[in-house]
């Protein structure tokens, strides 16, 4: 990966303090990360670097101790509001967006909450329009009273540790996380925020250029659900990418990347 420096900030009242790693030359892009945490992601965030400024920040509460994240932030639109003063911290002006699975959804919301502030949009096997008979929504369909304490599910306990703990070997890796992971959505015992489930009302707001990509093989979100995200945002493009499932930009990146610049070059 290119050279590459540790920003630290404080946000949210001073309540949170979160990190960003820069790394790269050109153009902004912010790199919104899935649940599978930053590490397994890098040598994507490499390739992005190749040709922008690539912003890659911590989800807060991801990290273990985080709790000040946890009490601060209440619900998933309080995220999106929190993003948007990161970016205002970090002095971005329309800056191209790109975000994997849970990220891909914040990204896409954040987009909507924000449509002119961000230039371009590229979302990786978002997690899907908000509906119940998504699998993988079924588990977070939880009731106001309980988000405060669910929103991230016991930051220092074995799910948090498991995403420090992922094989070196990319193969092994992606499969160790992706049955790790959908064993614990089943569970419920997950480190990520709830999503507000109106977003399928708003998502229309999308004004950014945008591109979904999407893994042939996904298990965990159906491929249908790219050509329904791509109705819903005016002038969306789709590229379906093969010998990929739910980690495209790890399975096939040529595929993803040939996509994605030929996206952002015009």
């Amino acid at each position: 990966m290119a050279a590459s420096e540790l920003r630290k900030l404080r946000l949210w009242q001073n309540r949170v303090e979160t990190e960003v790693e820069v790394s790269g030359r050109g153009p902004p892009l912010v790199y919104l990360h899935g649940p599978w945490g930053l590490n397994p992601d890098r040598p994507f965030i490499a390739r992005l670097a190749d040709g922008h400024t690539v912003y890659a920040p911590k989800f807060p509460g991801t990290s273990r101790g985080d709790h000040a994240a946890i009490h601060a932030l209440d619900t998933w639109l309080d995220l999106v509001v929190y993003h948007g003063e990161l970016f205002d911290r970090l002095g971005l002006a329309a800056p191209t967006l790109v975000g994997h699975s849970f990220g891909g959804l914040l990204a896409a919301e954040f987009a909507a909450a924000a449509p002119k502030s961000i230039g371009s949009l590229v979302l990786i096997d978002p997690v899907g329009l908000w509906r119940d008979d998504l699998p993988v929504t079924n588990w977070m369909l939880l009731s106001n009273d309980a988000r405060r304490r669910a929103l991230f599910a016991d930051p220092d306990g074995e799910a948090a540790r498991r995403f420090f703990e992922v094989p070196a070997d990319p193969a092994e890796r992606v499969d160790t996380l992706a049955q790790f992971t959908w064993a614990q959505a089943c569970t419920g015992k997950f480190v990520w925020p709830i999503a507000d489930r109106g977003f399928k009302h708003r998502i229309h707001r999308v004004a950014a250029p945008t591109l979904i990509l999407w893994g042939e093989a996904d298990g965990v979100i159906a491929p249908a659900y790219a050509q329904e995200f791509a109705q819903a945002i005016a002038g969306a493009r789709v590229a379906m990418i093969d010998q990929a499932a739910h980690l495209p930009h790890l399975e096939n990146p040529g595929a993803v990347g040939k996509a994605l610049w030929g996206f952002l070059t015009g």
